[in-house]
């Protein structure tokens, strides 16, 4: 696996996404999970993403069975901000000083770990100064219970007065074929500051593949049977898109995930992508797309079947947007 660099840490240009092991895409197996998550580590996908909010915890504590036996090899991302009820139910958001030390105590016990390599305030709490919120996570660096800082969904203005006070290691937002909006400002601020761009739902949610022909081939509470793009109208213009990928993608003799992939990763010797899966064969096609390099002529036809807002209907629903670009 090649790597690439968060903060002074090395970790693999490709890594998991944990979260739909055990929330939001249907029922899950803890044990086939863990396996996944253990031939990852072996492939050099080393850079585990999770937080406190997916499976309200749980999560958290499948990610701690797996690495139990193999933290020297695990880099651990967490989050939190998201707060939610033991129903799942969501609670808003919060980046209160106080709340931030409470939330990470309790991820390092789900995780059974005593540091956190990478810790994320998962959406920017505009009630709080985010000076105090990047303060607080300071103390923890301080404490030794965190190694770095990030932050996710955040805006250009709030990032640079984070990262005044406190060096941001890493910022995750959502980028994809169908969402380009931070090639605008937000690469390239990330390249200047020396911040990693960590690139989350890089498959779109797994429509990019082409997999989902039908939201009827999704799992019964599946949260991707109600989102923007996956509905009505929407579904089938978005599915051209997918159709052209996947034209360019037989073309050059890759899978549509693997094109999707290294489209990411050409984005900037900075960016990870944090795929997730819960499937061997589909970590491996992904892990793959770390060795595909793109060529001038692929890239510009990308940019033609695939430019900034060709997808149809937003990413999240109306309340979950707002909770954007903070």
């Amino acid at each position: 696996m090649h790597t690439r660099t968060l903060g002074d840490l090395a970790v693999g240009a490709i890594g998991l996404g944990c979260m739909g092991m055990s929330d939001f895409y249907g029922p899950a197996d803890d044990a086939k999970s863990i396996a996944v998550i253990h031939h990852a580590l072996e492939r050099g996908a080393d850079l585990l993403d999770t937080a406190d909010m997916y499976g309200t915890g749980r999560n958290e504590e499948l990610v701690g069975r797996a690495i139990a036996d193999r933290r020297a090899t695990a880099k651990v991302a967490t989050k939190f901000a998201v707060r939610r009820d033991a129903s799942g139910a969501f609670l808003g958001i919060s980046g209160r000083p106080e709340y931030v030390a409470t939330a990470c105590d309790a991820s390092l016990s789900r995780l059974g770990i005593d540091c956190i390599d990478l810790y994320y305030q998962h959406r920017v709490d505009r009630s709080v100064p985010i000076e105090d919120t990047v303060g607080a996570m300071a103390a923890l660096v301080k404490a030794g219970k965190v190694r770095r800082l990030g932050l996710s969904e955040a805006s250009p203005a709030t990032i640079r007065r984070a990262h005044a006070v406190h060096p941001i290691s890493a910022l995750q937002t959502e980028l994809s074929l169908w969402s380009r909006e931070p090639e605008r400002e937000l690469l390239p601020l990330c390249r200047e500051l020396g911040i990693a761009f960590v690139a989350y739902s890089p498959l779109g949610r797994g429509f990019l593949t082409g997999a989902i022909r039908s939201t009827e081939s999704l799992a019964p509470g599946d949260y991707r049977r109600s989102t923007p793009r996956l509905s009505g109208e929407n579904f089938d213009r978005n599915l051209a898109l997918v159709d052209a990928i996947g034209k360019l993608a037989a073309a050059r003799g890759v899978t549509s995930a693997q094109l999707a992939l290294a489209w990411v990763l050409s984005r900037g010797p900075h960016v990870i992508a944090i795929p997730g899966t819960r499937s061997l064969a589909r970590l491996d096609e992904n892990l793959a797309a770390a060795d595909l390099t793109l060529q001038a002529d692929e890239l510009a036809e990308l940019d033609r079947i695939a430019p900034l807002g060709v997808a149809a209907g937003e990413r999240y629903d109306a309340g979950s947007l707002a909770a954007t670009n903070g």
